[in-house]
């Protein structure tokens, strides 16, 4: 089922132990040892790093709820009293509905690319935080409306259709802010896992950008009929400055960075390898690198300034330990954009945001042991961890057929040179027998596997399967790192 591999002495190649592009080959440089590669530290500070990594989570979480217990102190402090069923009605939608103002702009600093945010929680889990948090947006919104409308059809003793087609033909605000509320369902519609599955990223990313149009009449109608912000000028002084502050930092981490790193660091493609059927590396030249400071396991949001690709930006991982002027990306072409970029080429302006990600070996405790465990081109940033991780280090690639393995002869020879062992599970479960990925196989492979730091990388519906069966075969959750290949 398992063919170990163990591969002849590594040959020389370039930085960090792959070949660079024919098209413009760099200044050759000795590759460093396989133990010194790479961003490294100590356990000492690798420990820390987990703690700190940890300690972030649970600061960035509680900050969020502590939001959410201020908004409800300001319904508090602007509602007198509250009287009858009606009241207490009308009082649970206002509610309902400041939590949903609340909710939008946690939701947006979520993902706007914020360093501290991006680097100390990891954008996999950024996203899975504002997948989730999106759902109760949605949620509240329909719930406020709800609430409002009946609460006011009891106080004026009308019926809740009547009362509903008043409040939209009577109130222009109300009319805006129900648009608001259609376009948040119909975003929160199409982000749903099958959804999303069934559209290109282009149009799903396009259309979530509809939020922020919602947004803005979302917040205009809060301005107008919210009883908390009509009658307090500090509320809506603080209120406002909380939305200010979020669009002042999407505006500069989003696009005022990204154009300085452009002007500063010159990125252009330096030239395109094929690596397994449809799929490609492309090695993009920079200057002054060392500046962004990236590490082996993390990702840009990379913008190709060449037709039909200039238009929109994808993220994609880093497959090899950065270099001093030089990074590479290896796609899969599942889609036009990705089949797009084996055109691209050698001088092509690249525009890059980035790095971000946590799925790096500075933020894992020391556990002596590293698995990584890849399934199909999610062997990308485990690629680059593969050749800087110190210690001992055993992969697992898991491919559907010899021909969906990538950077075979790379894993071969890095293994070699670090003495690492590589199992590769290529076929079918029927093929293989069984389910190779489960928690006996990989006790199997990889003795005292509870001891081990393990990543995983791959699809969906792999990382999810492989991680539950990490954990019934003992691994800690503290000791699992991992990441999914979805919309991010």
């Amino acid at each position: 089922m398992a063919v170990t591999r163990r591969p002849p002495p590594a040959r020389h190649a370039g930085y960090d132990g792959y070949p660079w592009p024919r098209e413009q080959p760099p200044t050759p440089q000795p590759p460093a040892p396989a133990h010194t590669q790479g961003s490294q530290a100590p356990p000492a500070v690798l420990a820390e790093n987990t703690r700190s990594a940890r300690a972030g989570v649970q600061t960035v979480l509680g900050v969020i709820a502590l939001g959410a217990v201020a908004v409800i102190a300001l319904w508090w402090h602007g509602t007198p009293g509250v009287r009858g069923l009606g009241g207490w009605l009308t009082g649970a939608g206002e509610i309902l509905g400041m939590l949903a103002g609340y909710g939008v702009v946690v939701l947006v600093a979520l993902m706007a690319r914020l360093p501290p945010l991006e680097r100390g929680i990891g954008a996999d889990r950024l996203a899975r935080w504002h997948a989730m948090g999106g759902r109760y947006i949605v949620s509240l919104v329909v719930a406020h409306g709800l609430a409002i409308v009946w609460g006011y059809a009891v106080e004026a003793h009308a019926g809740v259709v009547t009362e509903a087609g008043t409040l939209l033909t009577a109130y222009p605000d109300v009319l805006m802010a129900t648009v608001a509320g259609f376009l948040l369902l119909g975003v929160g519609i199409v982000s749903m896992r099958a959804a999303r599955r069934r559209m290109r990223y282009e149009t799903w990313y396009y259309l979530h950008l509809y939020t922020y149009l919602a947004i803005a009449l979302a917040f205009s109608h809060q301005f107008a009929v919210g009883a908390s912000f009509v009658s307090s000028l500090a509320a809506r002084f603080w209120w406002s400055v909380m939305y200010l502050t979020v669009a002042v930092l999407v505006v500069w981490y989003r696009f005022a960075v990204p154009l300085r790193g452009f002007v500063r660091h010159r990125f252009t493609v330096a030239g395109v390898t094929r690596e397994a059927a449809g799929v490609v590396s492309v090695y993009i030249r920079g200057s002054r690198l060392e500046e962004l400071a990236a590490e082996p396991g993390q990702f840009f949001r990379w913008r190709f300034l060449a037709p039909a690709l200039w238009w929109s930006s994808h993220p994609y991982s880093l497959s090899a330990a950065p270099g001093r002027d030089m990074l590479r990306i290896t796609v899969k072409g599942l889609g036009d954009h990705t089949r797009a970029l084996a055109r691209l080429r050698p001088g092509t302006r690249v525009f890059a945001e980035g790095p971000y990600g946590a799925f790096t070996a500075a933020g894992t405790a020391p556990a002596g042991s590293t698995l990584l465990l890849a399934g199909g081109v999610g062997i990308t940033p485990l690629r680059a961890l593969f050749s800087t991780l110190p210690g001992q280090v055993t992969l697992i690639y898991r491919a559907s057929s010899e021909q969906d393995l990538v950077f075979r002869d790379e894993l071969d020879q890095i293994a070699a040179a670090r003495g690492a062992v590589v199992y590769y599970l290529v076929g079918s479960r029927a093929q293989l027998g069984g389910d190779p990925l489960s928690p006996r196989m990989l006790r199997s492979l990889v003795p005292g596997l509870d001891t081990y730091e393990v990543y995983v990388c791959g699809p969906a519906g792999m990382t999810a399967a492989a991680v539950a069966a990490l954990r019934a075969a003992g691994v800690p959750g503290r000791q699992l790192h991992y990441e999914s290949f979805e919309f991010a």
